[in-house]
C-alpha cells in the first residue's frame, strides 16, 4: 500500500457532537451544556485553557437549542434587541474587557435575554474573576453564574485531539505517531495544535508520510516553550 503524503489542502474543522471526545477532562461541562434547559437563572459560564473545545461546545449547544452565536467584540446595542429574541452564546467576553461600549452592550444582552425567558452562555479564558472586566453590573452578574471548566487534556483527550486535528487536515498519520507525541509534546490544547501544523508542514516540504520518525524530527526542533 503506497505510503500517504501530505497535500496542501484546506483544513476543515469539524464542530458537531459526534465530533467532540469525552473524556474525564471535559466530561461534567458537557453533561452541563446538555442540560441547558435547566441552567440556573437562565445562563451558564463555560470557561477553559486556550483550544480546550469552548467553541466546539458552544456549536454543539447552539445546535441542540437554535441559539445564535456571536462574538463579543462583534456586539453591538444596537444588534441587542434582535438576538434577544432568541438563546445566545457570547464567545470570548475577555476580549471586551475595559471597553465600555461592548460591556454594556453584553449587559443589555445579559438582561433582555433572561427577561425573554431564553438561555445565554458565556465563554472566556480562566475563571470570570480574572476576565477583567469594569462594568459593575456585568461583573456582579457573570461571577454569580454558574461556571462549567473544560480541564487541561488528560492522554485520552490530547490523543482524541491530535486525531481529530490530523482530520481536519486530511492527514492520516502512521498508527504509531499518536502515542509517540502524547508522551513527548507540550500537554495543552495549543501545544497540540501548533504540533500538527508544524508536522504537516514538515509533511509537505519533505515530501514525506507523517512518520514517527519525521514526528521526533519535528519535536526536536521546536522552539523553546513551544
Amino acid at each position: 500500500m503506497a505510503e500517504q503524503l501530505g497535500f496542501d489542502l484546506p483544513s476543515r474543522t469539524a464542530l458537531g457532537r459526534d465530533a467532540f471526545f469525552v473524556s474525564p477532562a471535559n466530561a461534567v461541562a458537557l453533561a452541563m451544556i446538555d442540560g441547558w434547559e435547566s441552567w440556573a437563572g437562565g445562563k451558564l459560564v463555560l470557561t477553559g485553557p486556550e483550544s480546550a473545545g469552548k467553541t466546539h461546545l458552544a456549536h454543539v449547544w447552539a445546535e441542540m437549542s437554535g441559539a445564535r452565536i456571536v462574538a463579543a467584540r462583534d456586539l453591538t446595542e444596537a444588534e441587542v434587541p434582535a438576538l434577544a429574541r432568541g438563546h445566545v452564546a457570547v464567545e470570548d467576553v475577555p476580549q471586551i474587557a475595559g471597553d465600555p461600549q461592548a460591556e454594556t452592550a453584553l449587559f443589555h444582552l445579559h438582561n433582555l435575554v433572561l427577561a425573554e425567558g431564553h438561555r445565554i452562555l458565556f465563554t472566556g479564558e480562566a475563571s470570570v474573576a480574572q476576565w477583567g472586566l469594569s462594568l459593575p453590573d456585568l461583573k456582579s452578574r457573570l461571577q454569580g453564574t454558574t461556571a462549567a471548566v473544560l480541564e487541561a487534556p488528560d492522554d485520552a483527550l490530547l490523543s482524541a485531539l491530535l486525531v481529530k486535528l490530523f482530520a481536519d487536515r486530511q492527514l492520516s498519520p502512521k498508527p504509531e505517531v499518536i502515542p509517540y507525541l502524547v508522551g513527548r509534546m507540550d500537554r495543552s490544547f495549543a501545544g497540540a495544535i501548533a504540533l500538527v501544523e508544524r508536522l504537516d508542514a514538515a509533511s509537505l516540504a519533505q515530501k514525506r508520510p507523517i512518520t514517527r520518525q519525521l514526528a521526533a524530527q519535528v519535536l526536536d526542533n521546536l522552539p523553546e516553550g513551544a
